[in-house]
């Protein structure tokens, strides 16, 4: 149940038959239904079994099919979805009369795009796929609300990126003979090939990813400077900065800070949420559930056609 309902971090969860036998499953007020489970596995299959034009279905993935991971990605998002358009309206969000034109409009797009083969296999009508496209508008519709309040300014200072040679050594008797040659004047690199005890040299380095200790000598560095011994839990650092602002990867980590700011306040805003819902899920249904590839299912454009027209509003 853990990983089925990887997308939502739910209160209570019971294993067994819900109020309608072709629901896969409930979560709070809202059910996902056999046939918009269909609708999601039919394009993850295509998605995800036909990348980069390969055809994966005919590749050994070892202990985990490739089945196995499509349907895990097609109940974490169905999951996912169904929380956040619940928290949306709990939110009192909804969609606008444009929003609603343009859904109707992929709707009927995404619908006629299906064959005979595809419809009889999903069960579903247009109306069905405009519905599952109002509850995945209302979702985003929640995430860019959230997304949008967040500071999306990083100081360079907060973003660097250095270029440094590390020496790492577990202990103290290391540590002191590091210290004495380094003293001595030899080179940085040289001792380091000798002692370090970490997997590489020269590294990049963000401030998120040494030890506060580590951080707060390194990003005092000038160019060429070395650090004195530095401890840590576990050993000693000696730090040499190569190049103290990378300004490259300092813009490329200026993204990834924002990232992080997004999905910690998605994390605070959706868990506490969804932890309250209750949730019952039909497992035997969804175990008999299986990725059809004999079918002539090919059907892949159900998320970009959502794109293409509700993108626009």
């Amino acid at each position: 149940m853990s990983l089925l309902l990887a997308g939502c971090k739910i209160g209570e969860i019971s294993v067994g038959a819900v109020a309608d036998d072709k629901e896969v499953f409930r979560i709070g007020e809202i059910s996902c239904s056999l046939k918009e489970a269909k609708v999601y596995l039919a394009n993850y299959q295509n998605i995800y079994g036909y990348a980069f034009g390969l055809d994966l279905w005919q590749h050994d993935f070892g202990m985990y099919s490739l089945e196995e991971y499509v349907k895990n990605v097609t109940m974490k998002e169905l999951t996912r979805i169904i929380c956040m358009a619940q928290l949306a309206k709990k939110q009192e969000m909804e969609l606008t009369e444009e929003e609603k034109r343009k859904i109707a409009d992929a709707a009927a797009a995404y619908f006629n795009s299906l064959t005979e083969d595809e419809r009889t296999y999903m069960g579903v009508s247009q109306n069905d796929v405009c519905t599952y496209y109002e509850r995945y508008a209302l979702a985003q519709k929640f995430y860019g609300s959230l997304i949008g309040s967040i500071n999306g300014e990083v100081s360079d200072d907060e973003a660097r990126i250095m270029e440094i040679m590390q020496i790492f050594v577990s202990d103290g008797q290391k540590a002191a003979a590091v210290e004495e040659k380094i003293a001595a004047g030899e080179d940085f690199a040289g001792v380091a090939n000798n002692y370090n005890e970490l997997s590489a040299i020269q590294v990049t380095i963000s401030r998120d990813d040494v030890a506060d200790e580590v951080e707060e000598v390194a990003f005092r560095l000038d160019n060429n400077e070395i650090s004195n011994k530095i401890e840590v839990d576990g050993g000693y650092y000696f730090i040499k900065c190569l190049n103290k602002y990378n300004r490259e990867l300092t813009e490329a980590n200026k993204e990834n800070i924002v990232e992080k700011r997004e999905k910690e306040a998605f994390d605070d805003a959706y868990n506490g949420f969804v932890s309250t819902l209750s949730s019952n899920l039909n497992q035997e249904l969804w175990d008999s559930l299986e990725v059809d590839m004999e079918s002539g299912l090919h059907t892949n454009s159900f998320f970009d056609t959502f794109e293409n027209y509700f993108g626009e509003v």
